[in-house]
């Protein structure tokens, strides 16, 4: 699929979403679960997210859609700042007709930079989807925009697999300190 690119946009906000509530309350420095909101949350550091297979802005290979059987998309990431405790990866839309979230890995260990095709780092816990299910729920809207978002964090999710989707978001929202992102323009 050529050379990766990388991309940190920041996100649009899709209301009635629970992640674009949570990324609401990331983006205004609002903590969640005992956090504290602070001047050096307002401004949070980029980190690059790039894909060998995946390009920002273009068409989501179908491999990775319910099309395919191939599974998640690798992903990579840099610029994780000093202090991260742990790495969440989230996999959405922000669909006008009602998002949906289709992968949510969390506690990956900060010295990992990457996520291999078709599989979840080691000791990190997946989350519900939308669906209610825990892992990789490919996505089947075509014509949507597929965002692949990595999260760093200041402290560990803590939740068990399969938490639900509302908890795991706000803890997620409530502990990023840095995120980056590639967006995908719909499936091919």
């Amino acid at each position: 699929m050529g050379q990766p690119q990388t991309s940190t946009r920041r996100p649009r906000w899709a209301a009635g979403t629970a992640l674009a509530a949570a990324l609401v309350v990331v983006s205004s420095g609002c903590g969640l679960g005992g956090s504290s909101a602070s001047a050096d949350r307002l401004q949070l550091e980029p980190i690059s997210v790039s894909s060998p297979q995946l390009r920002d802005g273009a068409a989501l290979p179908s491999d990775y859609s319910c099309k395919g059987s191939v599974g998640n998309p690798p992903l990579r990431w840099s610029g994780v700042p000093n202090g991260t405790k742990s790495v969440a990866i989230v996999v959405d839309n922000n669909s006008r007709t009602g998002g949906e979230v289709n992968w949510v890995v969390f506690d990956i260990d900060p010295r990992t930079n990457e996520v291999a095709e078709g599989s979840v780092p080691v000791g990190a816990v997946e989350g519900s989807t939308t669906g209610g299910k825990a892992g990789y729920a490919p996505p089947c809207r075509t014509q949507e925009n597929y965002r692949f978002t990595v999260y760093a964090l200041n402290a560990r999710v803590d939740l068990a697999k399969g938490a639900s989707l509302e908890k795991t978001l706000k803890s997620i929202a409530g502990k990023t300190i840095a995120w980056g992102r590639l967006t995908t323009a719909h499936i091919e």
